[in-house]
C-alpha cells in the first residue's frame, strides 16, 4: 500500500545501513537496463519498457501484464524497477494477505488519484494464483477500464490459476530460467559494487560452480547463499571464498519444487517419460527430487504402476506386479525406507524392454465404440442361463473351447460390425515377442484354419 511512517523510517534505516537489508535485496536493479535475463521482455517497445514511460506516446496505453516464471528469475524483480522508474502512482500488494477489501480500496485510491491529481496507478499484485476467483473477478473491473495498469506475478500455470476474463485483459509475459551466465554476472556485480559486498572477498572459479549448482537458476538463492559464504569467509579473517567454505555455509541445495504446484505435474511427467526412454538415471534424479521435496509416495507408487501397464506391458509381464508389490510396500512402510521400494520399482521400469500395444489396443478399440461401432452380441456367446434364453436363440451353437483339440474354436466372438479387426499388434521386443508368436496362430484357428 501506501507508504507510512513506518516503513519510511525502515527505508531510511536501510539506505543509511546496507547491511541492514538481505544482499538479494540490496542488489535487486534499479533500471530495466541492470535487470540479468529476460532480455526477450525488455526489447524497445515492450509492455515493460512503455510501463516505465519508454515509448508511452500515441493513443495506445500501456498494457496490464502477468509475470509467470519459476521462483527466483525476476519477476519481482522487474515490479521493482517499473516502482522506481515509472511516474506512475504505485502500490504493491500481496494475495497472501490482501483480500477483496484491499483491492477495492486500491481501485478507489486510483480513481481519485486519476481524477483529482491526472495521475495513474500501476498496481502490483504478487502470487496472483492465491486469489479466489471471487477475488480475482473484483479486478476486472479496473484493469478493463484502466483504472490501473495491473502487474501480476504467478509461479503457477495462469491457464489453470487465474481466471479467463483476467488472462484476456492482460499479457501474459513468460519468464524464462536464468542460465549460470547470468547469475555468474550477477554475483560478480554483487562481489564489487558498493551496495554489495564492495570488494570485500573473492570467489574463485570453483567456489562459484558450487554456488551456481546450489542456485539451481534461483537469483535469490545464488545471492542469499554467497552473502552466507561471504559472511563466513570474512568472520574467519579470510579474503577469499574458498569451495569448503560455501560448502560449510550453505548445507544444501534447496530442490526446485512445489509438490502443491505447477512443478509438481512437470517432474511426474519427466519421472514417467524418462522410465519410457529406458534412462535409469534421468528417472532416479526425477525420482529423487520428487522424495527430497516430500511428494506422496503413494502418488508415485500409482505413477509407476500406470507406466508398468502403458509403456511397458507384454514385453515384461513382471512389470506390473513388481509396480503393485511396490505401491503395497510403500503404504506398508512410508518415508524413509519406502525410497528403497521406490528406487527398485523405478530402475526395473526403466530396464525394462518397453511396448505400448496395451495402450494404443485398447485405444483403438475405445475408438470404435465411440465412434457408434459397438453392434449386437453374437446370438451363440449370449447368456443362455435365464428360462426362455434357448427360445430366443440365445447360446445356440456356442462351441465350448475346452471340448475341442487345442481349446481354441472356431467360431466369430465379435459383433459383425468390427469382426475380423486387429486391435492388439504386438511387437517383438522382450517377452511379448512370444505374444507375436501366439497372437498370428490363434487368429488363424479362429478362422477355421488348422
Amino acid at each position: 500500500m501506501e507508504p507510512d511512517l513506518f516503513t519510511a523510517a525502515a527505508e531510511e534505516r536501510i539506505a543509511n545501513d546496507p547491511s541492514a537489508s538481505p544482499l538479494a535485496v540490496r542488489m535487486r536493479p534499479r533500471t530495466l537496463d541492470e535487470v540479468v535475463g529476460q532480455q526477450h521482455l525488455l526489447k524497445p517497445g515492450s509492455p515493460l519498457r512503455r510501463l516505465v514511460g519508454e515509448g508511452a506516446g500515441g493513443p495506445a496505453g500501456a498494457s496490464s501484464v502477468i509475470l509467470w516464471g519459476p521462483p527466483g528469475i525476476g519477476k519481482t524483480t522487474l515490479a521493482y524497477v517499473v516502482s522506481q522508474a515509472t511516474q506512475k502512482r504505485f502500490v504493491e500488494l500481496s494475495a497472501i494477505t490482501a483480500g477483496v477489501k484491499e483491492v477495492r480500496a486500491v481501485i478507489e485510491g486510483a480513481k481519485r488519484a486519476a481524477g483529482g491529481y491526472g495521475k495513474d496507478t500501476v498496481l502490483f499484485l504478487d502470487e496472483i494464483h492465491r486469489f479466489s476467483k471471487a477475488q480475482q473477478d473484483s479486478l476486472l473491473p479496473a484493469v478493463e477500464n484502466r483504472w490501473v495498469t495491473l502487474i501480476a506475478a504467478t509461479t503457477e500455470n495462469p491457464y489453470f490459476s487465474i481466471i479467463s476474463p483476467l488472462l484476456s485483459r492482460s499479457l501474459l509475459l513468460t519468464l524464462e530460467p536464468l542460465t549460470d551466465g547470468d547469475l555468474s554476472a550477477l554475483m560478480r556485480r554483487a562481489l564489487t559494487e558498493d551496495r554489495g559486498l564492495d570488494g570485500a572477498v573473492t570467489l574463485p572459479a570453483d567456489a562459484e560452480a558450487h554456488l551456481l549448482r546450489i542456485a539451481g537458476g534461483d537469483a535469490r538463492r545464488a545471492l542469499t547463499a554467497l552473502e552466507a559464504a561471504a559472511g563466513s569467509a570474512i568472520a574467519k579473517g579470510e579474503g577469499e571464498i574458498t569451495l569448503q567454505t560455501v560448502e560449510e555455509a550453505v548445507d544444501r541445495a534447496a530442490v526446485r519444487y512445489d509438490k502443491d504446484g505447477d512443478q509438481h505435474y512437470d517432474v511426474a511427467s519427466a519421472l514417467i517419460k524418462s522410465i519410457r526412454g529406458s534412462d535409469v538415471d534421468a528417472a532416479l534424479h526425477y525420482l529423487a527430487r520428487m522424495i527430497d521435496a516430500g511428494e506422496d509416495p503413494r502418488f508415485i507408487a500409482r505413477r509407476l504402476m500406470i507406466s508398468a501397464s502403458e509403456d511397458i506391458g507384454l514385453a515384461d509381464p513382471t512389470a506390473l506386479p513388481l509396480a503393485v508389490a511396490a505401491a503395497q510396500a510403500v503404504a506398508m512402510i512410508g518415508f524413509p525406507e519406502a525410497a528403497l521400494t521406490l528406487s527398485h520399482a523405478t530402475i526395473a521400469l526403466a530396464l525394462a524392454p518397453k511396448s505400448n500395444t496395451a495402450t494404443t489396443a485398447i485405444g483403438a478399440a475405445l475408438a470404435d465404440v465411440r465412434a457408434g461401432l459397438a453392434g449386437t452380441v453374437p446370438p451363440h456367446l449370449r447368456d443362455g442361463h435365464y428360462k426362455g434364453a434357448a427360445k430366443l436363440g440365445h447360446a445356440q451353437g456356442y462351441v465350448y473351447p475346452h471340448d475341442v483339440p487345442g481349446a481354441i474354436a472356431a467360431q466369430q466372438y465379435a459383433p459383425d460390425e468390427i469382426h475380423g479387426k486387429r486391435y492388439y499388434e504386438p511387437t517383438r521386443y522382450g517377452a511379448e515377442a512370444r505374444y507375436a508368436d501366439v497372437v498370428d496362430k490363434v487368429r488363424e484357428r479362429l478362422r477355421g484354419g488348422s
